[in-house]
């Protein structure tokens, strides 16, 4: 299948409507029908401000950043960034388009859609 790897990049104790960020968006990957979403904790990093963070014992709490990605069919993704835009989340992401599928599905996976070669 066709579809998108969705990266949101967000500080670990960012917040929308009182819940964790990264929380918060795997909730609603998860209510959209997505069919995985994960976050990972980053072991270093800088942003916009060029600060370098790293995960060591001086580091302030909540200054390490969460990466949280979907992959997702065109239909899933466009429903996701519908929810962040009606909800004003302010989020940097990183879009790829991506091509996914199972190997060798059982009855219990959903449907694939067309083949692919």
């Amino acid at each position: 299948m066709h579809g998108s790897l969705f990266r949101f990049y967000v500080h670990e104790d960012h917040r929308h409507q009182g819940r964790l960020v990264w929380e918060w968006l795997l909730e609603q990957g998860n209510r959209l029908g997505i069919r995985g979403g994960s976050a990972f904790k980053a072991m270093a990093g800088f942003g916009r401000h060029l600060m370098l963070h790293e995960a060591r014992f001086v580091e302030p709490a909540g200054s390490l950043a969460i990466e949280v990605e979907f992959i997702a069919t065109p239909d899933e993704a466009q429903k996701l960034l519908d929810v962040l835009h009606g909800q004003k989340v302010r989020l940097f992401y990183a879009y790829t388009p991506a091509r996914f599928g199972l190997i060798n599905p059982d009855s219990r996976d959903p449907p694939a859609g067309a083949a692919e070669p």
